[in-house]
């Protein structure tokens, strides 16, 4: 791992909000989202997380001073040949990639990580994954925070030598569920079990011996 967290740890790290070219809008969230789930983390996790979220692009060296990078969008993503190098050299060094379909990338983000893992497929992580067993229990798996098509919520992995290194949420769109129950109209319960959701998958990434080991 880059840099790892620990409920112990005395430093204080950043996750970052990926920024990337093709016209999608990578800043949907940018106002609330994460910072909520890092304030949520820092509170029932114990983790040192800085509340204030960066912004990094896919081609740029210094992501790698980022242990966690969170994506998302409604709309086209491109990668060219050098930002996807960079990303796949983050992630097989130890980097992690949380990417949330706000609702329509699907059909770009698939072939732009192709780009990354020619070699690997997205594998649909089933319920009883570590992931949905961390702090928080979801025994149906992924939960289900907004309806767009109603199509049922999917989590997805991209396996790199038998570590998880990129999980696709899909069909369920927790990053609105982080953002302030205001801007979409959330229910409590649903703003609280999206930010569980992703307090697991911070759990996961950098606290749980499944990850690390």
């Amino acid at each position: 791992m880059l840099i790892s967290l620990s409920s112990n740890a005395q430093e204080t790290y950043k996750i970052a909000l990926l920024k990337y070219n093709g016209g999608g809008d990578w800043y949907a969230n940018l106002e609330t989202s994460l910072p909520n789930l890092i304030e949520f983390s820092n509170r029932n996790l114990g983790t040192t997380i800085s509340k204030e979220q960066d912004i990094v692009e896919v081609g740029d060296r210094s992501i790698f001073n980022y242990p966690f990078v969170h994506l998302t969008g409604h709309g086209n993503i491109s990668f060219n040949d050098q930002e996807a190098q960079n990303l796949r050299r983050y992630l097989t060094s130890g980097g992690f990639l949380h990417i949330d379909d706000n609702y329509g990338i699907d059909p770009f983000i698939r072939a732009e990580m192709q780009k990354v893992f020619p070699e690997l497929e997205f594998i649909e992580l089933p319920p009883s994954h570590p992931l949905f067993h961390q702090k928080y229990e979801f025994e149906d798996g992924l939960p289900k925070i907004h309806e767009h098509d109603n199509k049922r919520p999917q989590a997805f992995g991209l396996y790199f030598e038998g570590r998880l290194v990129c999980l696709y949420t899909y069909e369920s769109d927790l990053g609105d569920g982080w953002e302030d129950p205001r801007i979409h109209n959330d229910t409590q319960s649903n703003h609280e079990k999206a930010l569980k959701m992703g307090a697991n998958i911070i759990e996961f990434v950098f606290l749980s011996d499944e990850q690390a080991g």
